[in-house]
């Protein structure tokens, strides 16, 4: 494969994390874009240049997504001795960050789930709310209790 069609794929992998990333998060395309380029670049560290120059993005669109992964813990800036240039980088455990701080959210809503069962009690006219509340209750207690069972390895 010639290094053209390999890039060609590359950049065709990273636009397919690019649409997950819209479809799935909510983000914006070129989050996702620099997302996937990340991922997948070599070397692993980047600069604001290379990677706008590879996605084909501006470098005040791209500032400002570097700021959000930065700032959820995706990426990572980094700086080399001697030179004036900041990179970016996918942190080695990135992923699992992302997913602790996902469950512990759900955890946090476990417990509004709780007080809402408390509010709400179990019995009578109130059963429909109840059920409601206790399907939202239930689902975040298996996924608590998943996570307990399998820890994320690195």
């Amino acid at each position: 494969m010639s290094t053209e069609e390999q890039q060609d794929r590359l950049l065709r992998w990273v636009e397919r994390v690019a649409a997950f990333c819209v479809e799935e998060w909510g983000l914006p395309p070129i989050t996702g874009r620099v997302l996937g380029w990340l991922m997948i670049c070599d070397p692993a560290e980047q600069s604001a240049g290379q990677i706008a120059e590879v996605i084909q993005a501006s470098r005040a669109s791209l500032t400002s997504n570097m700021r959000f992964l930065t700032a959820i813990g995706l990426v990572k800036k980094v700086r080399r001795p001697g030179d004036r240039i900041s990179y970016y980088r996918i942190e080695d455990d990135a992923w699992q960050k992302v997913i602790q701080r996902k469950l512990e959210s759900l955890s946090a809503f476990g417990e509004i789930a709780d007080e809402g069962l408390d509010i709400v009690g179990g019995g009578g006219r109130e059963g429909h709310r109840t059920e409601r509340i206790k399907a939202a209750h239930d689902s975040l207690t298996w996924l608590q209790n998943l996570a307990a069972r399998h820890p994320l390895r690195r």
